[in-house]
């Protein structure tokens, strides 16, 4: 049996070290070394700092030890995270949540942590099905960067000297799946005569692992202090009625060594919220521009793009997108003439690209005036392209970031702030099931809120101050969104609440409840100053009943009036409304005169009465359900319809306004916003971003005629970029940490040493040259360009765009120029500039 010592010291080894976790990712590097600290540093200095403590009172050591293990056991999850896993009843836990001035009533015990997502934790596995012996390798796993959703596959690897079958274990890669035939092919040709039944009974045992949140403490080292106190008053006033002066002293004692493990413990938290928090690299950008936008600009420079090797993959782009037809060539783009440019042999069907008398004179055929270019094809004509814009960013109808969406909000931030009209969310939470999703969506109530806290705050900044937010919930969650906003957007500012018909989604017969028909849409404005546009939707004019003149709501207690020279006296007590109302429903043609008999307001008899057609629209209040809101076009179980969406944008914003959508799904709200005349941003961070979301808005461009676009008669053409941004999970990857050791400097605290101060973080990227007394920068090491373009995978000048707040005017090959005039080199980079990307 364990000492009381041994357990503690196990149990701290535990939370050090964690739960034994394989595989190849930035988080478990970390974690190796947090594990290698404590071995090496923290274990043996805090031994010796026990025992010297310990000295004055050994009879304290049980006690000690003990106590220390029963505090910390309480706060340290399977996956590392630092929380509430068991909540003391105390009153002071709620001291910060409830006061004075501020009535409450929400709290969740993850409320002090930044949620990173859900994942398993794997282990290399053995395990035996009908004779088999199965061991899964999961040490080469790439673990998934956020919560998108990614599935497991196998690959066989070979076997043991006892027979043992060897499977390692990837996430599955654009789409890639286990090809459970040719692994049985294969144990064939080695004679293992296995069915594909066993073998897939051993993918399920493996798949049975765990499942959890992982989550970052924001300030572990407060939260724990905290904790310990409120665990220590309530020991001294539940236990002893009498405290010696030798019983004060042993409490001190573990006091001082509970607090000397919560440092430690919190520089490794603390590393990972700066990492957390850390703006992001933008990577991997292109724009996506229709040919107008170029032809208007610049004749020549479209018949280049023409002409231009890589023209034959946007061709066949546009065939995968049903843009153009088969029969579609080259040649037809421009007009025709006797003068013809050197088609590249490349280009499909290639046909001659024939100009009008000279590039200057060409123009482009209307027909094909929408096509969308995407610049990945054309990388070296690229910044020709987009050169064609004094004021770039202003230009641009839109952005389409591929991120995890705490780490767009939180990166972008200093550029859009207070730039966005209307932000409007659906968040997935708490599905039965997500075999039909993009992403996981088995959310559950704490791991959501938090979600949800962490990213709002950060919304909520983004909005500019006459700004709105819609957050879209089903019956798992609305009771927590109305109580998580009031806490962020203030009650004050809660605008309604509207509900949505439950259209599109197949439903089951639910035995134990009723069948959910209906959502919930919350409206929060940011401040008084946020403005709503009353909205109306149509009605049949063949069904409008006629109604007498004189029950018009806008009665103004006018006894006659006069049409079109004759006049007309109101019924006994009864009033016409205003003559200027009158003379307009006139012109509208909304009058008619009906015989009947009536006495007037004077007593006389009247044979003839008007009246009036009712207005042929309804002011839209907070019952939706006269809308689909959920469509099946995109393939997406729950893709919020365009007409939904077009009630949301044009209530909150006008034509030019920024609308955003950071759970962008399968790209509606940017579809729609577009359509309406709207600049938008969209995030997503699925692989349905490439599938999906991108090719939506592609034709959208286009022109294509799905949705509302042909009742708002949208016509294509457009210009936007769309790029992916640096992950938690990659800057972890990135990082180097020395292998030096702990405790160097013996005249600090060793506690309280920044553990990571000797270490590089990404420094490499930096070279100092001491002869001109200068440091080089050079960012393509972190990222360097795997295809082998003309520039690197990292898009500097939106990276500094998105650092610095500011807006892009114009990008050259060696400077990018800003809206307020500032010029950077992006070839020789100030370190300073770029210290927080790489240094923290």
């Amino acid at each position: 049996m364990m000492t009381k010592e041994e357990k503690f010291y196990r149990a701290l080894a535990d939370i050090f070290v964690g739960v034994p976790v394989e595989g190849e990712s930035g988080y478990i590097k970390l974690m190796k070394i947090k594990s290698r600290y404590y071995q090496n540093g923290v274990f043996p200095r805090l031994q010796k700092d026990i025992e010297e403590a310990l000295k004055p009172f050994p009879e304290f050591k049980d006690e000690l030890f003990d106590k220390l293990y029963t505090f910390f056991s309480r706060y340290f999850s399977e996956s590392g995270s630092i929380y509430f896993n068991y909540t003391p009843i105390h009153q002071n836990i709620y001291e910060k949540v409830y006061t004075d001035d501020r009535d409450v009533i929400l709290f969740w015990k993850t409320h002090m942590l930044y949620y990173v997502k859900t994942d398993r934790l794997f282990r290399n596995l053995e395990t035996e099905i009908d004779g088999f012996k199965f061991s899964f390798d999961v040490s080469t796993i790439e673990h998934k960067k956020a919560n998108e959703k990614r599935d497991i596959i196998y690959d066989f690897k070979g076997k043991k000297d006892d027979g043992t079958l060897i499977c390692s274990v990837h996430y599955t890669e654009k789409g890639r799946k286990t090809r459970a035939e040719d692994i049985l092919k294969t144990l064939s040709k080695q004679g293992v005569k296995i069915n594909e039944d066993i073998l897939e009974r051993a993918f399920r045992v493996f798949e049975k692992q765990s499942q959890v949140d992982y989550f970052i403490n924001k300030n572990a080292g407060e939260f724990l202090k905290e904790q310990f106190n409120i665990w220590l008053y309530q020991y001294v006033f539940s236990g002893e009625s009498q405290w010696t002066e030798n019983r004060i002293k042993q409490l001190q004692t573990l006091k001082d060594i509970a607090y000397k493990i919560i440092d430690f413990i919190s520089q490794f938290e603390d590393e990972l919220v700066r990492i957390w928090n850390k703006p992001k690299f933008v990577l991997n950008s292109n724009y996506v521009i229709t040919l107008d936008r170029i032809a208007d600009k610049n004749i020549e420079l479209l018949a280049k793009v023409i002409s231009h090797p890589g023209f034959n993959d946007q061709i066949t782009e546009w065939k995968q997108l049903g843009i153009v037809n088969d029969d579609f060539t080259p040649s037809a783009i421009l007009s025709p003439s006797p003068i013809i440019l050197n088609p590249s042999p490349a280009i499909l069907n290639p046909a001659p690209v024939i100009l009008s008398g000279s590039e200057e004179s060409s123009t482009l055929n209307p027909k094909y005036s929408h096509l969308p270019i995407d610049t990945k094809h054309f990388k070296d004509l690229e910044l020709k392209i987009i050169g064609l814009f004094d004021d770039l960013d202003n230009a641009l109808d839109g952005w389409l970031i591929k991120s995890e969406n705490y780490q767009a909000l939180n990166t972008i931030l200093p550029k859009f702030k207070e730039k966005v009209q209307t932000i409007y969310i659906d968040p997935p939470f708490n599905k039965e099931q997500d075999a039909d999703y993009f992403y996981s969506v088995k959310y559950k109530n704490s791991s959501w809120i938090t979600l949800l806290e962490n990213r709002l705050p950060l919304a909520k900044d983004i909005l500019k101050d006459t700004g709105s937010i819609f957050v879209r919930c089903d019956y798992n969650g609305n009771m927590y969104v109305r109580m998580l906003m009031n806490e962020i957007f203030g009650e004050e500012n809660f605008r309604n609440e509207m509900i949505l018909k439950r259209s599109g989604i197949p439903q089951s017969f639910m035995y134990l409840r009723f069948n959910p028909s209906t959502d919930t849409l919350f409206l929060y404005a940011k401040s008084g100053s946020s403005h709503i546009i009353p909205i109306t939707t149509p009605r049949d004019r063949s069904k409008l009943t006629w109604i007498p003149m004189h029950i018009h709501k806008e009665n103004r207690y006018r006894n006659e009036i006069a049409i079109n020279g004759e006049k007309f006296v109101a019924p006994k007590s009864r009033h016409f409304p205003s003559q200027e109302l009158v003379d307009k429903l006139l012109k509208e043609n909304r009058i008619k005169i009906a015989e009947k008999e009536y006495v007037d307001v004077y007593g006389n008899k009247q044979t003839k009465i008007p009246y009036y057609l009712p207005k042929e629209f309804d002011i839209v209040d907070s019952d939706w359900t006269n809308v689909p809101s959920y469509s099946q076009t995109q393939g997406f179980p729950t893709e919020n319809s365009e007409i939904l969406l077009k009630r949301v944008i044009e209530s909150t914003s006008n034509k030019g306004d920024l609308v955003m959508d950071y759970f962008l799904g399968s790209g509606t709200t940017t579809a729609v916003a577009h359509k309406l005349g709207r600049k938008w941003l969209g995030v997503e961070m699925g692989e349905h971003f490439s599938t999906v979301v991108l090719p939506r808005m592609k034709k959208v461009l286009a022109g294509e005629k799905s949705g509302i676009s042909k009742e708002v008669k949208q016509q294509g053409g457009g210009f936007f970029k769309y790029y992916e941004l640096e992950q938690y999970e990659d800057t972890l990857r990135k990082v180097k940490y020395e292998d030096s050791d702990l405790f160097e400097n013996p005249y600090e605290d060793p506690y309280h040493q920044y553990v990571f101060m000797r270490d590089l973080k990404m420094l490499e990227a930096m070279e100092i040259d001491y002869e001109s007394n200068k440091v080089k920068v050079d960012l393509s090491k972190f990222y360097p360009d795997p295809s082998l373009l003309l520039r690197t995978s990292i898009d500097i000048p939106e990276t500094l765009s998105n650092l610095l707040g500011r807006r892009i005017k114009r990008i050259t090959a060696d400077e990018v120029e800003f809206e307020n005039g500032e010029k950077i080199n992006i070839k020789d980079l100030d370190y300073k500039l770029i210290k927080p990307l790489i240094w923290w």
